[in-house]
């Protein structure tokens, strides 16, 4: 068998990648340049821009307001004081009266009757002790005669005794004759006083309301109504209740100044908003501080006299009572705006010399007009964002801008400017 031959292996060139040509080249080293260029031409993240202001610090009045209801200084509630038919009302609904000027006129016929039947009964009982008094002047006399004769047996002892009964017993008589006499006086005064009543006049001066009674009605002491009630107007006072914590403060601080109850409150100037919004011309002084807190309430009753010439001012109405009650020496302020409340915490971010911002916790005290008072957390010459506050965090690092109040000025209840 012949011997078979096989071909020897064939050694194969290996696989070189082509080289890149110059041009491919100098395209990549472009792109990537480029690439580059844009990595580095990338604007940086912008630095949020905010309107800051400086604390201030300045001697603060601190002003409270109060809802406040208007009373007479006297409110007298006209009522009947005897039964009747009400025969006449003999005065001008709405109009000022004097004291006794009659009012309402009842049925007087009943009253004088009576009157005139007491007056009669206290004749009578004149007469009666008249005789009674001579009765026992009798017996005085009997007596007075029997006992020498008794003495030297001229009469019996039991003679005497009888004279001395009769006349005990005529002096009885005259004591029950004066005790009727004195009761018949005593009625007649009454029915003279019920005839009186009879007419029902001013008791006080003053604005006197419209009647809740017609001619005709009968009217009783015992009647649910008034017929109608006269305030005093001038002065008028102003009833405010501030709760029981706002009245222990004032206390201390009156304990605190050596100042007793009468003179902390006295030295206060009140002044009265009205409901239209006007403000009364005329200053307002302590009157009186109820005994007691109200237990249902918490609040304790405070009035303040007001004076009111042309009786502008009229009980029932309301208005808004308000007074100075202290100044806050060097109180730090800034714009409310400033001040965020996250649940329940008040916090201001501030700015440092290094632009960095720093979120604090403050205390906020009292406000004046659109500002904070900071008891705590803040010193003078701090610098807070008013505006753009939302925009930055702690650390953050914000481009500053002086705080522009662009917004519109109004008054305050207090008189105060606010923001």
């Amino acid at each position: 068998m012949p011997e078979m031959k096989f071909p020897s292996r064939v050694a194969l060139p290996l696989f070189t990648p082509p080289k890149p040509s110059r041009s491919l080249l100098v395209i990549l080293t472009a792109a990537l340049g480029f690439c580059s260029a844009c990595e580095q031409a990338k604007p940086p993240a912008a630095i949020p821009e905010v309107e800051v202001v400086e604390v201030s610090q300045q001697d603060v009045p601190i002003t409270r307001t109060w809802v406040a209801t208007l009373t007479g200084m006297v409110n007298a509630q006209i009522r009947a004081q005897v039964p009747g038919y009400l025969m006449k009302q003999t005065y001008v609904n709405g109009a000022y009266v004097r004291k006794g000027t009659p009012l309402f006129q009842l049925d007087a016929r009943t009253f004088q009757a009576a009157l005139d039947q007491a007056k009669g009964v206290l004749e009578q009982a004149k007469g009666d002790l008249t005789r009674a008094q001579a009765q026992q002047g009798k017996t005085q006399l009997d007596v007075n005669r029997y006992t020498p004769l008794a003495q030297t047996g001229a009469i019996s002892k039991q003679e005497l005794d009888d004279a001395v009964q009769n006349n005990l017993s005529a002096l009885a008589q005259v004591v029950t004759a004066k005790a009727s006499v004195a009761s018949a006086v005593a009625a007649l005064e009454t029915a003279k006083l019920n005839l009186g009543f009879s007419a029902i006049v001013a008791p006080i001066d003053g604005v006197v309301g419209i009647a809740t009674a017609q001619v005709g009605d009968f009217i009783s002491p015992q009647s649910p109504n008034p017929l109608t009630t006269i305030s005093t107007v001038n002065p008028i006072l102003v009833n405010f209740t501030p709760s029981e914590q706002e009245y222990l403060k004032a206390m201390r601080e009156m304990v605190r100044t050596g100042e007793t109850e009468k003179q902390a409150l006295s030295r206060l100037q009140w002044d009265l908003e009205l409901t239209d919004g006007s403000l009364y011309p005329l200053k307002g002084k302590f009157y009186a501080l109820d005994r007691q807190v109200d237990i249902n309430t918490g609040s304790i009753l405070v009035q303040v006299e007001f004076p009111n010439p042309n009786s502008l001012l009229r009980p029932g109405g309301f208005g808004n009572i308000r007074t100075v009650a202290r100044i806050d020496k060097g109180a730090l302020l800034i714009p409310q705006r400033a001040v965020s409340d996250v649940q329940g915490k008040y916090l201001v971010a501030v700015v440092g010399s290094d632009n960095k911002v720093q979120i604090r916790n403050v205390t906020v005290g009292d406000k004046f007009g659109g500002q904070w008072i900071i008891s705590q957390g803040l010193k003078p010459g701090d610098h807070i964002v008013a505006e753009g506050a939302q925009k930055v965090q702690d650390g953050a690092v914000v481009n500053p801008k002086p705080f522009s109040r662009t917004t519109t000025t109004s008054t305050n209840p207090n008189g105060s400017p606010a923001q």
